[in-house]
């Protein structure tokens, strides 16, 4: 089942929809679905529906709990879903398109950077499953495929020969990510390491300089993503489970920091923020470095 269908539902039925890094859909408390008014042959619009621009919004749990239970799916691949939807929304959106939510309406991006509301057509036959639209109504987009999720999927009946070719592009994406990650790792520690070995095989008078110019390396914290309790613990038990020497800190309990700890020169520090930035930071948040 796709997630824009339960979107739909989860307002229609809680009349608020927090969506992470957009904001907030909200539908008056006497909105009723009535069959006589309205069917698939006579759509009518969705009346009572606004939007309120809020970015700072990081955790749903109702809403999480909400998709476990119409999809079956652990609370993890479910997490991982709503991310990569919104991932997605947050692309359509920056590129200048709007992107639609069946059921609701859709959103568009102004130059502020804030997002205006346009009201949709009310969702019919709410319990099947339909396409998500995310364009000016003429381009349809699959639900990204996260990774490790069809692994906990039961098995359908009828074979779809699509699905394993998307698990392999998936895990090689990953391994490419992870890959890149690790190169970035090694070759800090491998520039530390000659340098190191360098002054060791010098002569006095040059090793004097040459520990000079070492003392500018050390250690440096690259910080990855800030995030809420949760969602830096799911992040934290993926990269780690990927083979990363990430780590977290948090100092009031409530934001988290996730970052590597790694050797480099003060002209080093931008390229490596740069590098690990693409591969690991998040849409909407930062990746910096703390001494």
């Amino acid at each position: 089942m796709k997630l824009a269908p339960l979107f739909a539902q989860y307002l229609y039925k809680y009349k608020r929809l927090d969506l992470p890094g957009l904001g907030t859909f909200l539908l008056d408390q006497s909105f009723i679905i009535d069959p006589d008014k309205s069917g698939p042959d006579k759509p009518t619009n969705l009346e009572g529906v606004t939007f309120q621009n809020n970015t700072s919004i990081r955790e749903v749990p109702e809403l999480i709990g909400f998709i476990t239970s119409q999809t079956g799916k652990i609370k993890v691949l479910a997490i991982s879903d709503l991310e990569s939807h919104l991932e997605l929304a947050q692309q359509f959106l920056n590129i200048g398109k709007p992107f639609i939510i069946e059921g609701i309406g859709s959103l568009e991006k102004q130059r502020s950077g804030e997002c205006i509301f346009k009201a949709g057509k009310v969702l019919q036959e709410t319990g099947k499953d339909s396409s998500v639209k995310e364009s000016e109504g003429k381009i349809s987009a699959k639900e990204p495929l996260s990774g490790f999720k069809s692994v906990f999927l039961t098995p359908v009946k009828k074979f779809n020969w699509k699905k394993p070719i998307a698990i392999v592009l998936i895990l090689v994406g990953v391994t490419f990510a992870i890959w890149g990650g690790y190169i970035v790792y090694k070759r800090a520690t491998t520039k530390n390491s000659k340098i190191l070995n360098k002054e060791k095989k010098e002569s006095p008078a040059i090793q004097k300089q040459t520990t000079t110019t070492y003392k500018s390396t050390r250690n440096y914290k690259f910080v990855i993503e800030t995030s809420a309790k949760e969602r830096a613990l799911n992040r934290f038990q993926r990269l780690r489970g990927f083979g990363l020497d990430v780590q977290m800190e948090t100092k009031d309990s409530v934001s988290f920091k996730l970052f590597f700890l790694l050797p480099a020169t003060v002209s080093d520090t931008a390229r490596m923020r740069d590098s690990l930035y693409g591969i690991y930071t998040p849409p909407g948040n930062s990746a910096y470095v703390e001494n």
